[in-house]
């Protein structure tokens, strides 16, 4: 497996599904499970189809660790919308 900020191309993966609602009082325990994947050399995907609703914190969190700590299977539009302006709008 490659080093933390990389993510593998043809490593194996497992899939963490995130539904309903994402708010920073979830992060610890999500945040628990992206590293137990890594530890047991496991590339962790975030299915969010179907995430409804999440907050700043999470929704930072995704940004952040998209490609560098967990990869994203799917995502809303809406959702991966935001993403893009809040990353659009740090860049600016």
């Amino acid at each position: 497996m490659k080093s933390r900020g990389t993510a593998p191309k043809l490593a194996p993966h497992v899939t963490i599904r995130v539904s309903g609602k994402l708010f920073e009082g979830h992060l610890p325990y999500l945040e628990q499970l992206v590293q137990s994947a890594r530890e047991c050399d496991l590339w962790p995907l975030l299915s969010l189809a179907h995430l409804e609703e999440l907050d700043h914190a999470a929704l930072f969190f995704l940004i952040h660790g998209e490609n560098r700590d967990f990869g994203i299977a799917s995502c809303p539009s809406s959702i991966r919308e935001w993403m893009n302006r809040e990353k659009d709008s740090a860049a600016a």
